[in-house]
């Protein structure tokens, strides 16, 4: 008996897989009893580039996860859930869920895939169940399914999209479809090591959703309910909320509150949020690094529960979307902004992971037959993806991925 017990670890130790979860240990996290630091990266398309149908490319997705690996991102934050129909505009396709009920095999085969390579690597991966926007069907697109309209308005007049997608909250069938999706995901198991979602120490954690809340909208009785089915469906795993945070610290501290929730997350935008402006970065770009480290710095002021930047990310100088084009604003941001979090060892996720991809057209917005990058369909092909040949920017985030694992590195600067 003892001899079986050695054999697994050490066959687990020598294949370098993961085989410890994530925790949270007096208000951090933890793997170990260690505290758990690192460098991560938005990688939402995985499960699709690792399908074996239209879109995948499994070649390039080891390639890809060897050079993040190499780089020290052990992180990646997927999507766990895509809605169709697969003829929707700005829709990365094919969705998973092409209709109610209704999945695409081959998605789900590319994101078992995608964890066991993942759990080769030691990599840990956050998977995001649904999204307030539009580019992955989200939220808008169970509004249609629930019957509460007949089509999604998308984005133009931004407060029409918003109050169109919360309307989630208020539909319970809605709700139970998002529900039943939750439960199939979280019990699948791995076709490739026959290893249940739910007890795969791969998985760090679960996003109820990106972004699932905009000008204070957010139902924090649904929040509660369904951090709580997710952590009796998943229990030695992690539940966060995929907040941006930006409300106000207010709407910050009572998104976290449920005590299923186990860690916080923020995002931060800079242009997005109208404060950067790339076309006059001498003026602009120093109120943007001030607002990166206030938000930063109030963030890290709530003390209850770990907290993860999620998101961060900035254009190419001059807002160019050419993929040889400078990017010298952007490696100025990236080291202001990792050592802000660093200061505060908050782990950061940066947005996004282009690698080798490259956009067909720059600029164009994506259409299926192209490239994965960083950039969801919806938005300009080449904003705000960090490309292979970003050698500058990729330089930076070895450095930092570096330093989060040394135990004594806070406040050290790479300035």
């Amino acid at each position: 008996m003892w001899y079986v017990i050695i054999t697994v670890v050490l066959f687990t130790i020598v294949n370098g897989q993961s085989s410890s979860f994530i925790t949270v240990q007096n208000g951090r996290l933890t793997l170990n009893n260690e505290d758990y630091m690192y460098v991560g990266t938005n990688f939402w398309y995985g499960a699709n580039l690792a399908s074996k149908g239209p879109g995948g490319n499994r070649s390039r997705l080891l390639r890809e996860l060897d050079r993040l690996h190499s780089l020290g991102v052990d992180n990646l934050r997927l999507q766990a859930g895509s809605e169709g129909p697969n003829t929707e505009p700005w829709r990365m396709v094919p969705a998973m869920q092409p209709e109610p009920g209704i999945y695409d095999e081959a998605i789900l085969d590319g994101l078992d895939f995608l964890l066991y390579e993942m759990n080769k690597r030691q990599m840990r991966a956050v998977m995001c169940l649904n999204n307030f926007w539009q580019w992955s069907g989200g939220f808008a697109q169970y509004v249609v399914w629930a019957g509460g309209a007949k089509s999604i308005p998308y984005p133009g007049d931004s407060n029409v999209f918003d109050s169109f997608s919360a309307r989630f909250y208020e539909l319970p069938r809605a709700l139970e479809l998002f529900n039943n999706h939750i439960q199939f995901i979280v019990k699948r198991t791995n076709k490739y090591n026959n290893i249940s979602y739910a007890e795969d120490p791969t998985i760090m954690s679960w996003n109820l959703a990106n972004e699932l809340s905009q000008h204070g909208n957010l139902n924090l009785t649904w929040l509660n309910h369904t951090a709580c089915l997710l952590k009796q469906l998943a229990p030695k795993q992690l539940i966060t909320t995929g907040s941006d945070g930006h409300s106000t610290s207010k709407n910050f501290i009572n998104e976290h509150a449920s005590q299923c929730i186990d860690y916080a997350t923020i995002h931060l935008w800079v242009e997005n949020w109208g404060i950067h402006d790339p076309h006059n970065s001498s003026a602009t770009f120093p109120l943007a690094l001030a607002a990166a480290k206030k938000f930063i710095d109030d963030r890290a002021a709530y003390k209850d529960k770990p907290i993860v930047l999620e998101e961060f990310g900035i254009s190419r100088d001059n807002a160019s979307l050419s993929s040889t084009s400078p990017v010298t604003v952007r490696d100025k941001y990236y080291r202001a902004v990792f050592q802000f979090a660093h200061n505060h060892r908050i782990p950061a996720t940066f947005w996004a992971y282009g690698g080798e991809g490259r956009a067909r057209i720059p600029g164009a917005n994506w259409r299926q037959g192209d490239d994965f990058i960083g950039d969801p369909p919806h938005e300009p092909q080449g904003w705000y993806s960090v490309y292979d040949t970003d050698n500058s920017t990729l330089e930076i985030i070895r450095y930092f991925a570096s330093m989060a694992t040394k135990k004594s590195s806070a406040n050290t600067s790479l300035f």
